[in-house]
């Protein structure tokens, strides 16, 4: 046991021999006892090299994309306290003591930092209008959300990341992360933190309307696991919507003369409503399911103790 959190600042790198040095310096220097590990991701240019010789711990992910870079960092680095962020020195380093000491304050499992922009380079209009919508949606589906679901800097308790099943390949991670603390009511928060551009040389790997896309897929999909009673009730009102639309005519014909003259309407109404049926069974028979998950997931993440004092005590 110890007065002293052990302190991880996790790195993921993709071709960022320009930034690395920079962000491993920046960290050293806001906390100077955390150790620094940085996860190469199949980089072409020297990172490896830069971020060995900047004094950092540096391991190698093959499988390609930043979400199975976050799975293998999760599961291989024990610490009491995880900070997660980009290579890239867009981050603000400084502000890293203070995410910290919110979390351990106010004993949260995750505080994530929100990009303020510094410069219109740093972040586009265009990626603030998609991460404005992303995190409406969310907030839509889940009933709570953060201002920023898709900044990738973070502050982890050790039980969150000890918990966490992570399932995404590539940069929709923070979407699943995001959605995994609201799943499980964690005590989260959020601290405004500067986001700067890039340094000159360097460029950013995301591609706005495919990671975008991949994002909204994350969300319909994880929408689909968590909330499948609403999920397959959607499909099947609006299959029974259409259904009773089209038998309406069917009836009024049948009160009148006593025939069903539009057969093939007639199965095409029936099959409408099986299935309206069947999607709402589909449901309901999930959502137990998920029930169930949730609480051995719950008690997975309630094995491991909260962050505070005393630190070193692990599960």
């Amino acid at each position: 046991m110890s007065d002293t959190p052990v302190i991880a600042v996790l790195l993921p790198c993709y071709n960022e021999e320009v930034a690395i040095a920079q962000t491993i310096d920046g960290f050293r220097k806001a906390i100077p006892g955390a150790t620094i590990y940085v996860y190469d991701n199949n980089s072409a240019d020297r990172t490896v090299a830069v971020a060995a010789a900047a004094g950092a711990v540096v391991r190698t992910e093959r499988m390609q994309g930043k979400g199975n870079v976050v799975r293998r960092m999760f599961a291989d680095i024990d610490a009491d306290i995880y900070v997660m962020a980009d290579g890239d020195a867009t981050y603000d380093a400084a502000s890293a003591p203070v995410l910290i000491q919110r979390m351990i304050d106010e004993q949260l499992d995750m505080v994530v930092g929100s990009r303020v922009t510094q410069a219109q380079a740093a972040y586009r209009a265009g990626h603030q209008f998609g991460n404005a919508v992303l995190t409406g949606m969310l907030a839509q589906l889940f009933g709570r959300s953060f201002t920023d679901i898709l900044s990738g800097y973070r502050v982890f308790s050790r039980r969150f990341v000890k918990s966490f099943p992570v399932l995404s390949s590539g940069f929709e991670i923070e979407t699943e992360i995001s959605v995994h603390a609201l799943e499980l009511k964690m005590p989260v928060g959020e601290v405004a933190t500067p986001y700067f551009a890039r340094p000159e040389g360097s460029v950013s790997k995301l591609s706005t309307y495919r990671d975008g896309w991949r994002i909204l897929r994350t969300i319909a999909t994880l929408y689909r696991i968590e909330r499948p009673m609403l999920f397959f009730g959607a499909i099947g009102a609006v299959l029974a919507l259409i259904g009773v639309a089209l038998s309406v005519p069917l009836v009024i014909t049948y009160a009148q003369t006593g025939l069903v003259p539009r057969l093939p309407t007639a199965v095409l109404v029936t099959g409408l409503m099986i299935l309206a049926a069947l999607c709402g069974f589909t449901g309901l028979i999930l959502d137990t399911v998920v029930r169930g998950r949730r609480e051995v997931r719950r008690l997975a993440y309630l094995s491991f103790a909260a962050p505070g004092l005393p630190w070193g005590k692990r599960a």
